[in-house]
């Protein structure tokens, strides 16, 4: 799913390079895509591709899984044209347990917005979206709970699987270790913590208080709040499995430098025009509300600490009513 990424030839790695200052670390599922595309339709704001993820170097991702070395990495943002800020988002530096402090190395003054979801709606979003993706080969939800023992000991995972961590689901929506590690390493003050069911609720005011962090101007225009990263489920899995087929996704990689240039673009467009037609929105089938249940009396002792933390009633993420049917679905 990664090659598309890939260095262009014509991306020098001797020139200078502006560096991002400000990161949006996750959670997945968590409105992140929603939140960059907005920040991305600032002036002062620039933000960088998404889903680089070169920091993380503990993040257990797959051969097929494209990473820059850092002066690829930083000619992502040879782009910048006067914007005040760099931004960029990749959702799996907060799980991470090294991403916090290499990007402290990379910027000490660097800001983080952390973006957070209830746990079991993160996790069942989550499922999912790998289910999509084909980084979950098992195709019901309590299955893949019931081998999250297995896959930490890398096993029932699919030939498509580019990052077994992420499997665990439970550990993926442990947010208060997470949430703890990026208040340790920055400070309070540097983080910023949303949560996706106010981003829901009023987009407007959480984009404003978020270009307040940043300090860039806030009375900017809003954008158009429009779909961002709706649900998609796959028409024809063959097809799928052919283009995210991990033996040619890492040849490709291999000959990628030696590619020409409308070679690659040809490739690329081909690639994203399949993906396109095999691709259709559909809202996932709700969580079983038993499972949910249960998920949720599992959760309190970890709600509660992130509660504790971030200075946040979270009480209601305990209860039995849902809140994923109401998010809207390009946020869920």
């Amino acid at each position: 799913m990664n090659f598309r990424n890939a260095p262009t030839p014509e991306r020098e790695a001797g020139v200078a390079h502006s560096r991002p200052d400000f990161f949006i670390v996750g959670a997945p599922k968590c409105g992140t895509t929603a939140m960059s595309d907005y920040l991305a339709g600032h002036p002062e704001i620039l933000m960088g591709r998404k889903e680089m993820h070169f920091f993380g170097k503990d993040l257990r991702f797959a051969s097929h899984f494209y990473r820059r070395s850092e002066p690829e990495y930083l000619a992502e943002f040879n782009q910048r044209k006067g914007q005040r800020r760099i931004g960029e988002a990749s959702v799996w530096y907060l799980f991470s347990e090294t991403a916090a402090a290499e990007i402290k190395a990379f910027n000490p003054s660097a800001r983080i917005i952390i973006m957070l979801r209830e746990p079991v709606e993160m996790m069942y979003s989550l499922f999912q979206y790998f289910r999509y993706d084909g980084n979950e080969p098992l195709p019901v939800f309590a299955a893949a709970l019931a081998a999250e023992p297995d896959r930490r000991a890398g096993r029932r995972l699919g030939r498509q699987t580019y990052f077994a961590p992420g499997l665990v689901y439970r550990d993926t929506a442990r947010f208060a270790r997470q949430v703890q590690r990026y208040f340790d390493v920055f400070g309070r003050k540097r983080v910023q913590i949303v949560l996706l069911e106010d981003l829901a609720a009023n987009p407007a005011a959480v984009y404003r208080d978020t270009l307040k962090f940043l300090d860039v101007d806030s009375a900017y225009g809003l954008p158009q709040f429009e779909r961002v990263n709706a649900a998609q489920t796959v028409k024809n899995r063959a097809l799928r499995a052919v283009l995210n087929d991990p033996g040619l996704r890492s040849a490709i990689l291999a000959v990628r430098p030696w590619l020409p240039q409308p070679v690659f673009n040809a490739c690329h467009k081909i690639e994203r025009m399949l993906n396109r037609v095999n691709s259709s929105a559909a809202k996932p089938p709700p969580l079983d509300l038993e499972l949910k249940s249960e998920l949720r009396r599992e959760f309190i002792p970890e709600i509660e600490k992130l509660s504790e933390l971030i200075g946040r009633d979270l009480s209601h993420w305990t209860g039995s009513s849902p809140t994923v049917e109401n998010c809207p679905a390009h946020l869920a």
